[in-house]
């Protein structure tokens, strides 16, 4: 019996080196080098072909997300974005629309303010923006610069997730 345990193993052990000498990578070895690319993942929505998460790499731009997902579609309003805008890895960007697509029936665009550039009570005309939120629109502008994304009216004071949800399509950063 003991005989047959060893040659068992014997067997075993010639069988385990035949593989790992036919195939390299059994042996944790591989015959080439492989490089992986640094990854950086973004999330869309709004109005493109593809809305999602795309995981791309190097230094990825709107106009490249909005690319990666397809394209703009018809009802894209391209004063909601900067093509040449840099993005941040794991963050999500919102392409507004041109018309409210919940009816189908409109053919009028929706009414929109420009947080760059318009005044206090111009801001206050969208449902959603009160005069505080306005007022710390206009501060933030002027201590911060122009808004670059939409999603940068979540670092303004009084603007949670809600009242962002609730005016985004609203706001246009340009035109």
């Amino acid at each position: 019996m003991f005989k047959i345990i060893i040659g068992v193993i014997i067997v075993a052990f010639m069988v385990i080196g035949g593989y790992m000498m036919l195939d390299p990578q059994l042996n944790g070895t591989s015959g080439g080098v492989t490089e992986v690319a640094e990854t950086f993942s973004y999330t869309i929505e709004g109005e493109v072909s593809k809305p999602g998460t795309y995981v791309l790499s190097d230094v990825v731009t709107m106009a490249d997300l909005i690319e990666a997902a397809g394209g703009a579609i018809k009802n894209t309003d391209e004063r909601s974005y900067y093509d040449d805008y840099e993005l941040t890895s794991g963050k999500t960007y919102y392409i507004g629309g041109k018309f409210d697509t919940t009816d189908v029936c409109s053919n009028t665009e929706i009414a929109k303010v420009n947080i760059n550039v318009d005044v206090q009570d111009t801001l206050m005309s969208i449902n959603g923006i009160t005069s505080s939120i306005a007022s710390s629109i206009v501060s933030y502008r002027q201590e911060h610069g122009s808004f670059r994304v939409i999603e940068d009216l979540l670092e303004v004071y009084g603007i949670g997730p809600a009242t962002y949800r609730k005016i985004r399509n609203y706001v246009i950063l340009h035109g």
